[in-house]
């Protein structure tokens, strides 16, 4: 398992254990994160999902694809950070990943 923390708009933090290939969404649903609403439920058809992800893990994470930065058109307070949680797959490299939840979804 891999440590994840993804924090709430009003600040509240969510220490999760996440499983190897699952994504930061499906953690974050199963969890009842407030703010992630997931209506696609992870295909990458919609914004309800954008997180930011923390300075420190950027580059770790990487930048989205193609579809996902289509879709990351109709996030709400788009930043440089701006990821679909529903595209990041937890690994052992992101054992420790940091998200924030914007204040509203798209």
């Amino acid at each position: 398992m891999t440590k994840l923390t993804i924090v709430a708009f009003d600040g509240t933090r969510f220490e999760l254990d996440a499983a190897e290939g699952s994504t930061v969404m499906e953690n974050a649903v199963r969890n009842s994160v407030p703010g992630i609403d997931a209506e696609c439920g992870g295909a990458c058809a919609c914004a309800t999902c954008h997180v930011y992800v923390d300075d420190a893990w950027t580059e770790t994470v990487g930048g989205p694809q193609p579809m996902e930065e289509d879709m990351l058109d109709f996030a709400f307070d788009l930043r440089p950070t701006s990821r679909l949680s529903c595209q990041i797959k937890m690994t052992p490299a992101l054992d420790g990943l940091v998200v924030s939840v914007p204040e509203r979804q798209g």
